[in-house]
């Protein structure tokens, strides 16, 4: 069981980067994306998306939660890593 500190930043930079969530949603619409400017809503889109899977991996006992306050941080690093994704889908598209 993962057990998640308050404001424990390598933790929630490691929770962003290797979310599966965040990184299938935010490559695949970057894929489908035929302007650079629909990035942006694609990182969105998979942090919360990221942060949905999260949340019920809380619920279900996945993870251990018991600090408040580091979710907004984790939302917001899932959408800079999101944006990335987003970006490397976007450059990997059919053509």
């Amino acid at each position: 069981m993962i057990a998640i500190n308050s404001f424990d930043p390598l933790t929630l930079v490691l929770l962003a980067a290797v979310n599966p969530v965040v990184v299938a949603v935010a490559f695949l619409m970057g894929r489908s994306a035929d302007q650079w400017q629909k990035l942006p809503i694609a990182a969105f889109a998979a942090a919360l998306a990221g942060f949905i899977a999260y949340w019920i991996g809380g619920q279900v006992g996945t993870f251990a939660i018991h600090a408040i306050g580091g979710e907004a941080a984790l939302l917001t690093l899932q959408f800079a890593f999101g944006l990335l994704w987003a970006t490397a889908g976007y450059w990997f598209r059919a053509r």
